[in-house]
């Protein structure tokens, strides 16, 4: 249909109809297949969650003592869980099984959301992203003077 081989139809419902049927290093959206495991998973899971929010756990739950510093845990567990759950439910959209991938969490916002969603987001992951850095150089100026 004078569609070059190799390049991916965006129409295309399968990698035979975008022309990379004989090849199997090729995923149905056209581009290198993942090759992912559950410990791969896990590794990044793991270096993810341990972080600088870890090193203030133990405080945290001294705080607040031990009955409710474990129920607080528990609690923030279950929503990290089930927004988890909810954003790899947006990794295709609209259909979970033949829909278009969402590489990023932009475009699961823009498409899931729409546009003006899409831009309120990126606004406010931006100024997350500047207030973070503005507290851990503070930080790290204390911890040096």
């Amino acid at each position: 249909m004078g569609m070059e081989k190799g390049k991916a139809d965006p129409a295309a419902f399968s990698i035979a109809e975008a022309g990379f049927g004989d090849r199997t290093d090729i995923d149905d959206d056209g581009r290198e297949r993942r090759t992912g495991t559950l410990v791969t998973a896990s590794a990044h899971i793991i270096t993810a969650v341990i972080g600088s929010g870890v090193l203030s756990l133990a405080w945290a739950i001294a705080q607040l003592g031990w009955v409710i510093g474990p129920a607080v845990l528990v609690a923030f567990s279950v929503i990290t869980w089930f927004c988890s759950s909810l954003l790899a439910d947006c990794y295709r959209s609209p259909d979970p099984v033949h829909g278009k991938r969402n590489y990023t969490y932009g475009q699961a916002v823009r498409a899931n959301l729409g546009v003006s969603k899409y831009r309120l987001c990126s606004l406010a992951q931006y100024v997350n992203l500047v207030g973070v850095t503005i507290g851990y150089t503070i930080t790290t100026a204390i911890s040096m003077g």
